[in-house]
């Protein structure tokens, strides 16, 4: 029986806590960085914050302390806001149990360096055979209500995504493995921005015809960067690529979708960062996909848009009449 160490106490991580149970774990530790949200998930069985409706099996816990989280795990779960991954890993990554199979949920790339987040976890000393990537469409509202979903799990080495596979599997949640982490993370790091884009869309009063069009377009620059790292073109048109883009951007369970629209009603990126618990992942990547496709030469305007007006260089009507009137192409390209 899985024994989970889950450091990262949001929706997603909470969620997942629940998936692990559901599939018979024995023990799943979430390690909160607030104490007083360990105290009520510990206690009450419920995180108020991000899941207040769902009640936590009794075999879910949780602790502030990273190595009382850790002990005696044998599947570490990391579901940290991806731009915090590497400042979290310095300061306990050296709890983590050697030799667990370490899996990210995380769906970012990394400011500055441009790194997957399973390359941030490399780095930081962990054997890239024992990381594994769960991505797809993981709306953590829907997976906490138990209602029938997909997912990846993805790793270079199959044993070790087939181990965590058999550790997630419950008769709401089925998982796929893979061995293409790159389109893995890819898919879940670019749909977030392109959500963003529809979102806005949205918020401007545009229609499901747009909305296609985005997300359609919005898949060949993913495809385009895909190609330009190596990642294997049939991953984005499976739910890491085509499954999470479509959740990500239709629903509005998406933190991301949500706030393209409301950036789409003319509110300032300041003004939505304010609210209590609604950080979008796409609101910090924007910038760090554009710079990897810019350092491999792949042209994503939809993304380079988004980040214009996250930066608050362009308005989102603006960026309509500059999508709408880019040059003619054949749509391969």
């Amino acid at each position: 029986m899985t024994r989970a160490a889950i450091f990262g106490a949001g929706s997603w991580g909470t969620a997942f806590a629940q998936v692990l149970a559901d599939a018979g774990a024995e023990r799943v530790t979430l390690w909160a960085r607030r104490p007083e949200v360990a105290r009520q998930v510990r206690e009450e069985h419920r995180n108020p914050d991000y899941l207040p409706d769902v009640e936590l099996g009794p075999v879910v816990t949780a602790t502030a302390d990273p190595r009382e989280a850790a002990e005696g795990a044998d599947l570490v779960v990391l579901a940290v806001p991806s731009q915090s991954l590497q400042d979290n890993l310095d300061g306990w990554g050296g709890h983590l149990p050697a030799g667990a199979p370490v899996v990210s949920l995380m769906k970012g790339i990394e400011l500055g360096t441009g790194r997957r987040m399973s390359e941030v976890i490399v780095a930081s000393g962990i054997d890239e055979r024992r990381v594994v990537v769960v991505t797809g469409p993981n709306l953590s509202r829907e997976i906490a209500a138990r209602q029938p979903a997909a997912s990846v799990v993805a790793g270079t080495d199959h044993a070790t995504a087939d181990r965590v596979a058999a550790a997630v599997m419950t008769p709401y949640f089925r998982p796929y493995t893979q061995t293409d982490v790159v389109g893995a993370e890819l898919g879940g790091a670019v749909k977030n921005v392109i959500a963003l884009a529809v979102g806005m869309a949205e918020g401007l009063g545009y229609g499901d015809n747009t909305k296609s069009s985005l997300i359609t377009r919005g898949l060949a620059e993913t495809a385009r960067l895909g190609q330009a790292l190596g990642a294997d073109p049939a991953t984005l048109m499976g739910l890491a690529g085509v499954g999470d883009l479509i959740a990500t951007c239709m629903s509005p369970l998406s933190r991301n979708h949500r706030v393209g629209v409301a950036l789409g009603q003319g509110r300032t990126v300041a003004e939505i960062l304010a609210v209590p618990h609604q950080t979008a992942e796409g609101v910090k990547s924007c910038r760090s996909v554009v710079e990897l496709g810019a350092r491999h030469g792949v042209e994503m305007p939809i993304c380079q848009g988004v980040s214009a007006v996250v930066d608050g260089s362009v308005t989102p009507e603006r960026l309509t009449g500059e999508l709408m009137t880019r040059a003619r192409k054949h749509e391969r390209h």
